[in-house]
């Protein structure tokens, strides 16, 4: 049997080694990565080490307190969680991380401790860094509209500079702390042009202490036809002034990321405009989303376990909660890209659309403003259709918006739909069938041909700069790709234009919405299980079984298909397989072949941050896409456990 790994054990970040120790043959066994930390010759880890070798390169402050760890586990303790320094053979110091288990004979004798040692040097390092910069103190917001004497504040703005709390406050009163009077907290340029930017550091002096600070201020300008808005904050940095030299090395590792970011996005760009097919950019795109999916997942599930782990504290709940709004908005950005190259994974489910659009009429309304009003006209009986309600949503939005643009003076934006058949030979693109013809219209300005022609074509726009990614139509042209319809667009200069999406009728009864009577007997019955669970990616395999492991349940991790196999000859009595699907040497659906031809009652699930998973795979897997949150992961358990 197998001791599991702790539920409390903070996940490191990126593997370096791996060990297996045989007690009965007293010998250590290690790979490479091992090994060159160690500075052992690979010949020399090849034929096995003497267990004390694995104690040689460990920091002299810590080796006792590790001997006395690893002592406990042959002696009985349950887990092997500790982190430590060692000393490379360079003479460089690292943090590790050293994660274990013991296995046991038939006698509950320990004969193998196994485990994986990981380098944690550069979370140790940031964890200093935001140590400092949280000792900056709180942040303040400000929002100032052109052409007001008022900004509106929240309470901690008033805090920061030492003012009476207030929700508004004329801005003469915000700039009487500035040490230097030809500096502006707030600007109210004279000649009304917005500022090019708002991020500066001030000295004050605080109203209610006489105490100079330093504040500094970040935030966005944001164009609003003629004028413009501010939107912002400030934060007290004194602490911060007088660390500045511990804080270079952060701001310095921080400008260069910026600047790698702005590099990498400069050259995709160029790349995107010299491409000629858009299939070759929804590839690129398709891509990169994958990879953002596996940082969100990181992101995601470290924020759930920490949530889990830190006291309560409102302040720290606040910014986790903020953390992981980020996250899904960074989540529902993937979507879109994964959207325009075709490959998100859709809910498919039946809608009725003119229900979901008069549900939609509210939002619409606020978004698109009060200048321009909404007609919609509907038959009275429509059949429905087979979408994604969100994706399909975000579609109907963007192109109200899009009319809106239009449209600049104001108007009029009319949403209709209406029930119609392809013919036999197909048209637009559409298979024969029958269809509902979506369609939102304004009277602007209009297109001529060569506009066009290149409107759905991704990162093409007509609007200002910071007005439009460009990824709107292309989007909408991929959802519709999906989902077996089409997009076109109709317009004339002059003339306005008619965006019509055409949706595939959905077929058959609707799925019943409540849980079957065994997915409820499922529920209760679902313990510790133990879990084979397998990404190529370790940041990814760590949070995953970390996840796992505060649901109570024991893991075996494995970074390759190869590796799970072994797994699941070694351990008959695993439960359930969590694989990747992405992985080289053997994807997860072949995995999924190899375990279910072993063990073919074996329940699966396979999360992706593709869509596109072999459609014959389906029947057997529970599919999980990328970035899943805890509660998600445990549902597809339930999910993959009833199909068994």
């Amino acid at each position: 049997m197998t001791r599991g790994h702790s539920k409390n054990a903070q996940v490191p970040i990126g593997a370096s080694g791996t060990w297996d120790w045989d007690i009965a043959a007293d010998r250590l066994h290690v790979d490479t990565h091992f090994a060159e930390l160690y500075g052992i010759a690979p010949e020399v880890a090849a034929a096995g080490l003497p267990p004390a070798t694995f104690f040689k390169a460990i920091h002299p402050d810590d080796r006792a307190r590790i001997r006395i760890a690893v002592a406990g586990m042959l002696a009985g303790a349950e887990l092997f969680s500790k982190e430590f320094r060692i000393v490379t053979p360079a003479g460089a110091t690292l943090w590790m991380h050293g994660r274990g288990q013991c296995h046991l004979d038939e006698h509950e004798e320990p004969v193998r401790f196994t485990g994986l040692l990981v380098d944690v040097t550069e979370r140790k390092r940031a964890e200093e860094r935001l140590r400092i910069a949280q000792s900056a103190g709180g942040i303040g917001t400000f929002e100032y509209v052109d052409g007001f004497a008022t900004a509106t504040v929240s309470r901690e703005f008033c805090r920061v500079l030492g003012l009476h709390p207030a929700s508004v406050l004329p801005v003469q009163t915000i700039n009487s702390v500035l040490q230097d009077s030809s500096l502006l907290l707030v600007p109210r340029p004279r000649d009304r042009e917005a500022p090019e930017s708002l991020d500066a550091e001030f000295r004050i002096t605080r109203k209610d202490d006489g105490e100079p600070r330093w504040i500094a201020r970040r935030g966005e300008v944001i164009r609003e036809g003629a004028g413009y808005r501010l939107v912002g904050v400030i934060y007290d940095i004194t602490s911060a002034k007088q660390q500045e030299a511990a804080l270079r090395e952060l701001n310095d590792t921080l400008e260069t990321r910026v600047e790698q970011e702005v590099a990498i996005r400069q050259k995709a760009e160029e790349a995107l405009r010299q491409a000629q097919k858009m299939e070759a950019v929804g590839q690129l795109t398709g891509g990169i989303a994958h990879d953002f999916n596996n940082l969100l997942m990181a992101v995601m599930s470290s924020l759930t376990l920490l949530q889990k782990r830190l006291p309560p504290d409102p302040t720290i709940e606040r910014l986790i909660d903020n953390a992981m709004q980020g996250a899904q908005r960074g989540a529902a950005l993937t979507q879109r890209m994964l959207a325009f190259a075709r490959r998100q994974d859709l809910s498919a489910e039946r809608i009725d659309v003119p229900e979901l659009v008069r549900d939609m009429r509210d939002l619409m309304e606020r978004t698109i403003g009060p200048q321009w009003s909404l007609d919609l006209a509907f038959p009275a009986e429509l059949p429905a259709v087979m979408a994604d309600a969100n994706q399909l949503e975000m579609a109907i939005l963007n192109l109200a918006v899009n009319a809106r643009d239009a449209m600049p003076e104001g108007g009029a934006i009319r949403i209709t739909a209406e029930h119609s058949r392809a013919p036999d030979t197909g048209a637009g693109g559409l298979a024969a069938g029958s269809y509902i013809a979506l369609s939102v219209i304004d009277t602007g300005e209009g297109m001529d041909a060569a506009t066009l022609a290149r409107a759905t074509e991704p990162f093409f726009t007509t609007k200002g700069p910071g007005k439009g990614t460009g990824l709107g139509l292309s989007m909408i042209h991929g959802l519709a790709k999906q989902l077996g319809g089409s997009f076109n667009l109709h317009s004339h200069p002059g003339e306005g234009t008619q965006a019509t999406l055409w949706l595939p009728v959905a077929k058959g009864e609707a799925t019943p919405a409540l849980p079957s009577s065994r997915a409820a007997d499922e529920q209760e019955r679902l313990g510790r299980l133990r879990i084979v669970a397998v990404d190529d990616d370790g940041l990814i395999l760590m949070n995953t079984a970390a996840l796992l492991e505060d649901l109570g349940h024991e893991v075996l991790e494995a970074s390759s298909g190869e590796m799970a196999l072994d797994l699941l000859r070694r351990y008959p009595d695993v439960d359930v397989l969590v694989t990747d699907q992405a992985m080289p040497g053997m994807t997860g659906t072949q995995l999924a072949d190899h375990a279910t031809a072993e063990r073919g009652d074996l329940p699966i699930v396979l999360a992706s941050g593709y869509g596109d998973v072999p459609q014959g795979s389906q029947a057997r897997i529970v599919k999980l896409g990328k970035p899943f949150t805890q509660a998600m992961l445990e549902q597809a358990l339930r999910q993959a456990l009833s199909r068994r």
